[in-house]
């Protein structure tokens, strides 16, 4: 749920102001499929329509939401502010927020591997802060879990240390994680993948930080998503044995956008058919931090379960003999001596899909940016109300955004290069 932020206010890349993408969809309908703009906008918005519809039945259903800090912005940019308002019904009241858990992400959809590790806490404060100004403190205070944009996690183990480490210190209780990302610590597959895991995150130094994390099955799955296709698979499973007790498993999928027109099409009457359908036992619609919950109040302790690490981590670990600053990077120098095929940037929906490699041409000035950024504002005095460092985050938040190294080359590429020189001037 996610709408980029360009310079595309006119035809001069330079000059132009910067705008959603939404916005140049809707004023540009002629061009190629910019015809769902108006469909588009009024997804953002129809989720709180279909949970007022329902619980006005009698039913009960559940909603996890993901929305980039990004697409929250351009849509007060743009105008259509109500949007925001619908939600607001959903959000903030307390007979209805029930059935709602927002998550938290990054504020415009950096994929955490190939974002600058200091800008992984600007991202993740300036949506909390962004969410906050919108829907207010105390629903800020119920946005416990952390989805993150292309269902991200690091590898390196430093990196993904760091990104733990923050979450928690974010207030995160949890993170959803893609089924084929995290290993058990002796390098084998997930076997339990319907219940919580606890992610290890160990870094050179052997300093360790663990998160709770919620497995979403089933690789990339739009479609499936859009036919409740977790409502049906959950109706073939029953309560196991886990950690001790005999609990009910928990089936977890995501879609973070459109393919297909799958979610424009036939999400609507796919979800209200399955809450039409379903009771207060049994088969239930549960959000995961509620799901959480339940398993703490069945005696379920979050240190009993099974512990896990980003995928391809035993293969270093392995090769670390004492810690040290550089413990893990010799380790990996290692293993790409004798694999060339081994690397650190796939943790997301596929395994064949790399966020850094073939990526050099945008990557690079966006860590220039970085770097200069943290120069001149790394202290302990800065102002962060100052209009130079707000001008210069915004275009640093922004330049990272997936969006705009997705294609590899052409005109996304070149948005994010305005950006990364705005960035710069505004520094200078």
């Amino acid at each position: 749920m996610h709408q980029p932020t360009i310079p595309a206010e006119t035809d001069d890349l330079r000059a132009a102001g910067l705008i959603s993408n939404l916005q140049y969809m809707m004023e540009h309908q002629h061009i190629q499929d910019n015809h769902n703009a108006p469909v588009f906008l009024r997804c953002y918005s129809r989720i709180s329509d279909f949970i007022r519809e329902l619980a006005a039945q009698g039913r009960n259903p559940r909603i996890m939401l993901d929305y980039s800090g990004n697409l929250l912005w351009g849509l007060r940019q743009m105008g259509k502010g109500s949007v925001l308002e619908n939600l607001k019904l959903v959000t903030s009241d307390k007979y209805y927020y029930r059935y709602v858990e927002w998550l938290g992400t990054m504020w415009s959809h950096a994929t955490v591997s190939s974002t600058p590790v200091p800008d992984i806490k600007l991202h993740i404060r300036a949506w909390q802060e962004h969410f906050a100004s919108i829907f207010g403190f105390r629903a800020l205070e119920r946005v416990k879990g952390f989805s993150p944009p292309e269902m991200h996690l690091p590898i390196h183990p430093d990196v993904a240390y760091e990104y733990v480490k923050t979450l928690k210190e974010c207030g995160y209780a949890w993170l959803m994680v893609q089924e084929h990302t995290i290993e058990n610590l002796d390098g084998s597959g997930i076997r339990r993948q319907h219940f919580p895991h606890r992610l290890i995150a160990k870094n050179s130094l052997g300093q360790t930080e663990e998160i709770t994390v919620l497995i979403k099955t089933q690789g990339s799955d739009t479609k499936l998503v859009a036919q409740m296709q977790p409502y049906y698979e959950a109706k073939s499973t029953g309560s196991q044995g886990y950690c001790g007790r005999e609990v009910p498993p928990f089936v977890l999928q995501i879609g973070d956008g459109e393919n297909g027109g799958v979610m424009m099409n036939e999400f609507p009457d796919g979800y209200k058919k399955a809450f039409q359908e379903v009771e207060k036992t049994g088969v239930v619609g549960m959000n995961g931090s509620e799901y959480l919950e339940s398993l703490r109040l069945l005696g379920v302790d979050g240190e009993s379960f099974i512990p896990v690490q980003p995928i391809s981590q035993h293969r270093i670990w392995e090769l670390v003999k004492e810690h040290s600053p550089d413990a893990c990077n010799i380790a990996i120098k290692k293993i790409q001596d004798k694999d060339h095929s081994f690397n650190l940037d796939k943790g997301s929906w596929t395994n064949d899909k790399s966020w850094v490699k073939g990526y050099e041409d945008v990557l690079t000035p966006i860590n220039r940016l970085s770097i200069a950024f943290h120069k001149r504002f790394d202290s302990k005095n800065v102002d962060t109300q100052d209009r130079v460092y707000k001008e210069a985050l915004l275009y640093l938040l922004l330049s990272q955004t997936s969006c705009f190294r997705y294609w590899g080359e052409g005109t996304w590429t070149d948005y994010a290069k305005e950006i990364v020189r705005r960035g710069m001037e505004v520094l200078s």
